[in-house]
């Protein structure tokens, strides 16, 4: 949204035309008068939007969702404290307003009253946090994802919320079994989270405790424990047919170049298999003799793809590259928009635990599709061809056949026209004729 009058700041960049980062700068307006705020933030200028003076929704774009919460929240403040000067009847001056506004951004910490110390799981934990950014998996060789430190500091803010609630201090000699019940409870009945969600949460846990324990730290090893288990279910997700892949192609999006382009790269995953990562990385010279050859992003295993006839086409559609990527959240928007357009539309129900509760809810397929539908739909239209299963692992890059096993989608009947089709091809490849 462009900066209208009664917004009391608003944000620009130091140098606008540059190529590198640089510095974001808030202009406070009061009266007939302004002065200028620095954020502390930096940010690539093709990555920012003028208009909305924010950073805008791109892959490339590091930390916007942290940025533009700050500008957001920023915003709101000085909106305020104008508000409150103005209320008050006190002097708008550079130097009041000033004072004001530094009071907001850098508080005064009253030494006399001193912060409750923290327990020394949690001062552990936000560390563990901090240093995430430079840490190097072993596994991969990568550094940690954003979104994984993300999902960190979301299960810190949740131990703390739940610390308050429990009869005893959290800390690393406390987490026994009777926390792993009071805390499982609270994720299930209080926070009303599905039992995946919980086993995400619990696994998160592991993680900080397992790193403290091989640190030296005394940490009390009744979460290593069978009882203390992460729990999971399996979901109940979608994958597209051929037959309804076939829609997704014929429907005419010419008119509309975002959702055509979304259509065209999602089709791309479901005859590669990459997941949304590896997919909007994919390049040029990644593709030789018919065959992509690809690091994959999240594990760093290298698969090798050949090129099928529609990733062939998209190929050529786009000049030898693919469409441009976007987020991977409006990429799930546009992909239920093209879905529904294309008729997938079939009745498909959902059942889940939530909240302790086990909760079936009926939806229309295209309600149900993501981008990880394409590596889902991948590996089950490829296994309902008769390719055997460890082909198709090596194209997808799992290490086990269980993990594997999770993408395929299909019920009783449809595998045990599977094992119908490989005795098929063995009859017709058999040397001796069956009377």
């Amino acid at each position: 949204m462009a900066r209208q009058a009664e917004e009391a700041i608003s944000y620009v960049l130091r140098d606008p035309n540059g190529t590198t980062s640089t510095p974001i700068i808030g202009i406070v307006r009061f009266n007939n008068d302004r002065i200028k705020v620095a954020t502390g933030f930096k940010v690539i200028p093709a990555h920012w939007n003028p208009l909305k003076s924010r950073v805008k929704n791109v892959v490339d774009a590091t930390d916007k969702q942290q940025i533009n919460d700050w500008l957001q929240d920023t915003q709101e403040a000085v909106k305020h404290i104008i508000a409150d000067m103005k209320s008050n009847r006190q002097a708008l001056t550079k130097e009041s307003v000033k004072v004001r506004i530094d009071a907001y951004l850098k508080p005064v910490v009253d030494v006399a009253k001193p912060e409750p110390t923290e327990p020394a799981l949690f001062t552990f934990i936000a560390d563990f946090i901090t240093a995430a950014p430079t840490r190097v998996n072993i596994e991969t060789g990568k550094h940690v994802e954003r979104r994984t430190i993300q999902k960190y500091e979301t299960v810190l803010k949740v131990l703390r919320e739940f610390a308050t609630t429990y009869r005893r201090r959290v800390d690393f000699d406390s987490i026994d079994l009777d926390f792993y019940d009071a805390f499982n409870a609270y994720l299930t009945a209080t926070k009303g989270f599905a039992t995946n969600n919980v086993g995400k949460y619990l696994q998160t846990l592991k993680v900080f405790l397992n790193d403290a324990s091989a640190r030296g730290i005394a940490v009390k090893q009744d979460y290593r424990s069978r009882k203390f288990k992460v729990v999971k279910e399996d979901a109940d997700n979608v994958y597209l047919s051929e037959a309804e892949l076939l829609c997704l192609q014929n429907v005419d999006l010419s008119r509309t170049e975002r959702l055509e382009r979304v259509r065209d790269l999602f089709l791309v995953g479901c005859y590669t298999g990459l997941r949304f990562s590896d997919l909007t990385n994919l390049r040029p010279e990644y593709i030789k003799d018919g065959l992509i050859r690809i690091e994959q992003q999240k594990t760093a295993d290298k698969v090798v793809i050949p090129c099928h006839a529609i990733v062939t086409a998209m190929l050529t559609k786009y000049g030898g590259t693919l469409p441009r990527s976007i987020s991977n959240q409006k990429m799930n928007d546009y992909l239920k928009e093209v879905c529904q357009l294309a008729g997938i539309n079939s009745i498909e129900s959902k059942a889940q635990t939530k909240g302790g509760k086990r909760i079936t809810k009926s939806f229309e397929k295209w309600e149900m599709v993501s981008t990880h539908t394409a590596r889902r739909s991948f590996a089950t239209n490829m296994y309902l061809l008769g390719i055997p299963a460890m082909t198709i692992m090596q194209i997808t890059g799992h290490r086990t056949e269980k993990a594997f096993m999770k993408y395929i989608k299909l019920d009783r009947e449809q595998h045990a026209k599977v094992m119908a089709l490989h005795w098929q091809k063995q009859v017709a490849n058999s040397p001796f004729k069956i009377a």
